[in-house]
């Protein structure tokens, strides 16, 4: 059976609910690469991009004033936790070095009390000092959605999945929030997905966990 757009419907209508997901941002650079490598993960449900971090009001690609690239994920607690994420995020950059460019720098937003008491947990257990470290560390305040055509970047240069999304009607919004489009952009950008749940490719290859 090849990838088409009953099979996405499907595999987006059996994905987690949002709320029985929770969220995380975070900031890595350009925000393409790590909205892919992120989606991919088993766990993962849904991605987006956007700007954070700074004080405009309403940024833009093009009008970005003092905002950071970031990217969201909402995730499965009971497959992937908030800790795995944070040791991924460390292992990606360098927390005692920073971008210059405020755009592109490393930053991890602790939206709750629960992620700033894991987020300090995990800091102590790998003797990262808050003080010390140039990643910052920050309370997410206001996360804007960055334009349609960031969402799914490497997804969106796949002519041939692409087709499928739009056989099945979905529109940018659809596109952005849909579980398979998560776990295909990640495929697209060369990252391995999971095909437990039947999400298979247009060649009839069979793409196991990592």
């Amino acid at each position: 059976m090849t990838l088409t757009p009953a099979t996405i419907r499907d595999y987006d209508n059996r994905a987690p609910d949002s709320d029985e997901t929770e969220t995380a941002t975070f900031a890595l650079g350009c925000f393409w690469g790590p909205d892919a490598e992120f989606g991919a993960i088993t766990g993962v449900v849904r991605t987006r991009v956007g700007y954070a971090g700074g004080t405009k009001a309403n940024p833009s690609y093009h009008d970005l004033g003092d905002h950071t690239e970031v990217f969201q994920v909402d995730y499965d607690p009971e497959v992937v936790s908030y800790t795995d994420f944070l040791a991924r995020v460390f292992r990606s950059h360098d927390p005692r070095r920073q971008t210059p460019k405020t755009q592109y720098q490393n930053i991890v937003f602790a939206a709750t009390a629960a992620q700033r008491d894991t987020l300090h947990t995990y800091l102590e257990a790998n003797s990262y000092d808050p003080d010390e470290i140039e990643t910052r560390i920050e309370q997410l305040s206001r996360f804007y959605l960055a334009e349609d055509y960031h969402q799914k970047h490497s997804l969106r240069a796949k002519r041939s999945l692409m087709e499928v999304f739009e056989e099945a009607g979905y529109d940018d919004e659809d596109l952005r929030e849909s579980p398979a489009a998560a776990k295909l952009n990640g495929h697209a950008a060369g990252r391995e997905i999971s095909a437990e749940h039947g999400l298979e490719l247009p060649d009839n290859r069979t793409i196991h966990s990592r």
